[in-house]
């Protein structure tokens, strides 16, 4: 049981509280005017004690301010006698716990309530009409709420950043807040954390490597240029976490573009923001300079969508998370612990680890996976730098026939989709029908009206999607020439490296071995990012080309 305290040791809590909005609004006064009043009434009216406490930018929605909290916690411990704020609304704008607070807890506590220039006194009892007062104070709450919301959706649908701090690796214009420029060492940091996040590496492994080098968090960086940062530095330095990193991978801000409306609140009342669906976002291209390229920042969300994690031994395979099994469709696991050394790892069926029954090992050995993947690439590397015009019509002829076989495939589902909403509409009307004669039950038609309902009515939802389906065509050629033109710049390639195996590979598929004639025998497909599975020209072929292409070359040097 607390003790209680002798009235002349408790003190007078004189409560300020100004937010952003009202300051905006021009309606409660500064913080120094409030404290002059409440300072001028504990005088005249003789309290004891005064002591002044004030919230300077936090909402009266909001109940968890530093100040307010601190006298909170001097109740509890039964040293607050009386609590005085200039008017009722600077309590708090949130009816049901500004209720509770003067029905229960000042109650409990023992605290005098007064309000000065709303008249309310709770030494006199709380009159009938103060509910009504925070009624009109939280209205008065959610309509700059939606003043401040409106005047928010005007800026960012007019391509405005609605962020008001800008990404770490950007800072504001000091010539135009609403436009971004680089910051320069926060931008390298950035641009390094995105080559690691290509090369191979996981937000975990790259913080810890942040961290081992003792790079400066956001946080401290901001701090450390003299800038206002809401996030409080580390408590230990450089403590790099995987979800800031995780954040900065996925920020679409560092291709140039501005993202508004990622998130939303539910409510005026909380401060929690939730996740948007990504195509609810507004994107504005272009707006200020970019720290990463469009292709680099693709390729590592392709990569986050495939996420690599450490075996025990704490490796990562450059080919993690790119093979799959040719009969089940699951991933190959990857697995180096046979004596802990690498050039014993090898991949795996992950559904053969869950369950023998389901499919077969698929077994095969990473230095394998490696070989069969470089002479891959310089196979079409080289056909690609040296018939560079017959290897894009190959491929823009290929392009033309899958896609017409996709048309054809959407086509027809939309026609069965259709179809199938008009059936509906005639079996309602023949079970209908048969109500009325008697065949059919009045429980049971209202049973199968429903489900037929329900059917047709998502059918109805998603056939508009089926036509925008239909009428999208994807440009082949633009991917097919960016394609193109990466594979030019990879003049000699002797090794594989984490960017060159992600930037080129999309997946690798395995089937199971065989034996021929006491050999293993395993199909291995390399697909390819854009142009999917290419098969090389026959060995015969491939060396008449090679001929025809050194004879050109002599020519060339004759």
């Amino acid at each position: 049981m607390k003790k209680k305290q002798p009235n002349n040791q408790r003190i007078t809590a004189l409560y300020a509280r100004l937010s952003r909005d009202d300051e905006k609004e021009g309606i409660s006064g500064s913080i120094q005017n409030q404290k002059a009043i409440l300072e001028k009434y504990a005088s005249d009216n003789r309290l004891p004690n005064p002591k002044f406490f004030f919230d300077d930018g936090y909402s009266g929605v909001s109940f968890t301010r530093p100040a307010f909290m601190e006298i909170m916690e001097l109740a509890e411990q039964g040293l607050v006698a009386n609590l005085v704020v200039k008017d009722h609304s600077r309590l708090g704008r949130n009816r049901l716990v500004v209720g509770q607070l003067l029905e229960e807890d000042f109650v409990r506590l023992n605290v005098r309530y007064i309000a000065i220039m709303d008249n309310i006194d709770t030494a006199n009892g709380v009159s009938d009409i103060v509910p009504m007062q925070d009624l009109f104070n939280e209205w008065h709450a959610k309509n700059t709420s939606d003043k401040v919301r409106r005047v928010m959706q005007s800026r960012g649908n007019a391509g405005i950043p609605l962020t008001t701090n800008t990404p770490f690796g950007y800072k504001k214009d000091p010539e135009d807040k609403n436009k971004w420029i680089v910051d320069e060492p926060a931008a390298e940091v950035v641009q390094r954390i995105f080559r690691m996040s290509v090369s191979g590496l996981g937000p975990t492994q790259i913080a810890k490597k942040l961290r081992s080098e003792g790079v400066l968090t956001p946080s401290e960086y901001l701090h450390s240029i003299g800038v206002n940062c809401p996030v409080k530095p580390p408590v230990c330095p450089h403590n790099w976490c995987s979800s800031t990193v995780a954040a900065i991978l996925d920020r679409q801000e560092y291709t140039g573009d501005t993202v508004n409306f990622r998130s939303f609140r539910q409510s005026f009342k909380l401060k929690k923001r939730l996740d948007k669906p990504q195509e609810e976002w507004k994107i504005f291209p272009d707006t200020h300079p970019g720290i990463i390229d469009r292709e680099t920042f693709a390729l590592v969300q392709n990569l986050r969508q495939h996420r690599r994690r450490p075996d025990r031994t704490g490796i990562v395979s450059m080919f993690s998370g790119l093979l799959y099994c040719a009969d089940c469709g699951e991933k190959l696991y990857y697995s180096s612990t046979n004596n802990y050394k690498r050039e014993g790892a090898f991949f795996f069926c992950s559904s053969f680890r869950k369950n023998s029954s389901v499919c077969s090992a698929h077994y095969i050995r990473e230095r394998t996976v490696e070989q069969l993947v470089l002479e891959g690439l310089q196979r079409l590397l080289w056909y690609i730098q040296v018939y560079e015009r017959r290897f894009a019509q190959e491929q823009m002829e290929r392009f033309g026939l899958q896609e017409k076989k996709e048309l054809t495939a959407r086509g027809r589902k939309l026609d069965k989709a259709k179809q199938r909403v008009v059936e509906i509409d005639q079996l309602i009307q023949k079970s209908y029908e048969d109500m009325n004669k008697g065949l059919l039950s009045e429980e049971r038609f209202a049973t199968l009206s429903v489900s037929l309902e329900t059917e047709q009515k998502q059918l109805k939802a998603a056939i508009p999607e089926m036509e925008a389906s239909l009428d999208t065509t994807t440009n082949k050629a633009a991917d097919l020439q960016r394609f193109i033109e990466r594979a030019r710049q990879v003049t000699r390639l002797t090794e594989l490296t984490p960017e060159i195996v992600h930037e080129f590979i999309e997946k690798i598929v395995v089937s199971k071995p065989d034996k021929v004639d006491g050999k293993r025998h395993q199909r291995v497909d390399i697909h390819y990012n854009t142009i999917g599975l290419w098969c090389a020209p026959p060995p015969q072929e491939m060396e008449k080309l090679f001929q025809e292409h050194l004879a050109g070359q002599r020519k060339k040097t004759a």
